[in-house]
Protein backbone atom coordinates (compact mmCIF):
# COMPACT_ATOMS: atom_id res chain seq x y z
CA UNK A 1 0.00 0.00 0.00
CA UNK A 2 2.40 2.50 -1.43
CA UNK A 3 0.01 5.07 -1.77
CA UNK A 4 -1.37 4.90 1.71
CA UNK A 5 2.31 5.46 2.70
CA UNK A 6 2.98 8.09 0.53
CA UNK A 7 -0.02 9.81 2.16
CA UNK A 8 1.71 9.34 5.55
CA UNK A 9 -0.05 6.66 7.11
CA UNK A 10 2.19 3.88 8.70
CA UNK A 11 0.74 0.57 7.54
CA UNK A 12 0.83 -1.87 10.80
CA UNK A 13 -0.82 -5.25 9.37
CA UNK A 14 -2.50 -6.96 5.65
CA UNK A 15 -5.28 -8.83 6.07
CA UNK A 16 -6.01 -8.93 9.59
CA UNK A 17 -8.47 -12.14 9.13
CA UNK A 18 -10.92 -13.69 12.31
CA UNK A 19 -14.13 -15.83 11.65
CA UNK A 20 -15.83 -12.29 11.80
CA UNK A 21 -14.82 -10.81 9.26
CA UNK A 22 -11.20 -9.22 7.48
CA UNK A 23 -9.97 -5.80 7.26
CA UNK A 24 -7.49 -5.22 4.62
CA UNK A 25 -5.28 -2.90 5.82
CA UNK A 26 -4.88 -1.31 9.61
CA UNK A 27 -2.79 1.57 9.62
CA UNK A 28 -1.94 4.60 11.88
CA UNK A 29 -3.16 7.94 10.55
CA UNK A 30 -1.01 10.02 13.79
CA UNK A 31 -3.01 9.21 16.79
CA UNK A 32 -5.41 7.38 15.01
CA UNK A 33 -6.55 4.06 14.15
CA UNK A 34 -7.57 3.20 10.69
CA UNK A 35 -8.99 0.13 9.30
CA UNK A 36 -9.47 -0.05 5.19
CA UNK A 37 -11.00 -1.99 3.18
CA UNK A 38 -9.77 -1.78 -0.22
CA UNK A 39 -11.70 -2.40 -3.51
CA UNK A 40 -11.57 -2.31 -7.10
CA UNK A 41 -14.19 -2.72 -10.07
CA UNK A 42 -13.34 -2.33 -13.67
CA UNK A 43 -16.67 0.05 -14.19
CA UNK A 44 -19.34 1.68 -12.72
CA UNK A 45 -21.99 -1.20 -13.21
CA UNK A 46 -23.79 -2.27 -9.72
CA UNK A 47 -22.30 0.96 -8.64
CA UNK A 48 -18.52 1.21 -8.73
CA UNK A 49 -16.19 -0.13 -6.07
CA UNK A 50 -16.98 1.86 -3.44
CA UNK A 51 -20.27 0.96 -3.33
CA UNK A 52 -19.56 -2.91 -3.09
CA UNK A 53 -18.77 -1.98 0.65
CA UNK A 54 -22.34 -2.52 1.88
CA UNK A 55 -23.58 -2.91 5.04
CA UNK A 56 -22.67 -6.79 5.48
CA UNK A 57 -19.27 -6.27 4.44
CA UNK A 58 -18.74 -3.62 7.01
CA UNK A 59 -20.44 -5.17 9.56
CA UNK A 60 -17.98 -8.15 9.15
CA UNK A 61 -15.04 -5.48 9.02
CA UNK A 62 -16.19 -3.74 12.15
CA UNK A 63 -16.38 -7.23 14.11
CA UNK A 64 -12.64 -7.72 12.70
CA UNK A 65 -11.69 -4.48 14.24
CA UNK A 66 -13.40 -4.98 17.39
CA UNK A 67 -11.04 -8.53 17.52
CA UNK A 68 -7.92 -6.15 16.79
CA UNK A 69 -8.93 -3.58 19.38
CA UNK A 70 -9.48 -6.39 22.01
CA UNK A 71 -5.72 -6.93 21.80
CA UNK A 72 -4.36 -3.11 22.60
CA UNK A 73 -4.15 -1.98 25.92
CA UNK A 74 -6.20 0.97 25.39
CA UNK A 75 -8.45 1.58 22.91
CA UNK A 76 -7.44 4.53 20.90
CA UNK A 77 -9.40 6.97 18.34
CA UNK A 78 -10.31 4.51 15.26
CA UNK A 79 -11.69 5.27 11.77
CA UNK A 80 -12.69 3.59 8.77
CA UNK A 81 -11.93 4.37 5.41
CA UNK A 82 -12.25 3.32 2.08
CA UNK A 83 -9.88 2.59 -0.96
CA UNK A 84 -11.70 2.57 -4.03
CA UNK A 85 -10.02 1.79 -7.45
CA UNK A 86 -12.14 2.15 -10.57
CA UNK A 87 -12.02 1.61 -14.10
CA UNK A 88 -8.04 2.56 -15.04
CA UNK A 89 -7.42 5.44 -13.09
CA UNK A 90 -4.10 5.26 -11.52
CA UNK A 91 -5.59 6.92 -8.48
CA UNK A 92 -7.88 5.66 -6.10
CA UNK A 93 -10.29 7.29 -4.90
CA UNK A 94 -10.01 7.81 -0.47
CA UNK A 95 -13.11 8.04 1.51
CA UNK A 96 -12.14 8.82 4.38
CA UNK A 97 -14.73 7.91 7.22
CA UNK A 98 -16.41 6.35 4.93
CA UNK A 99 -18.53 4.55 7.41
CA UNK A 100 -19.21 4.35 11.60
CA UNK A 101 -19.35 0.61 13.56
CA UNK A 102 -22.34 -0.23 14.63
Amino acid sequence: MRFLEREGLCILQRNYRTRQGEVDVIARDGATLVFIEVRARGSLAFGGAAASVDRAKQHRIAAAARHYLLRLGSEPPCRFDVIAWQGKHPEPAWIRGAFEAT
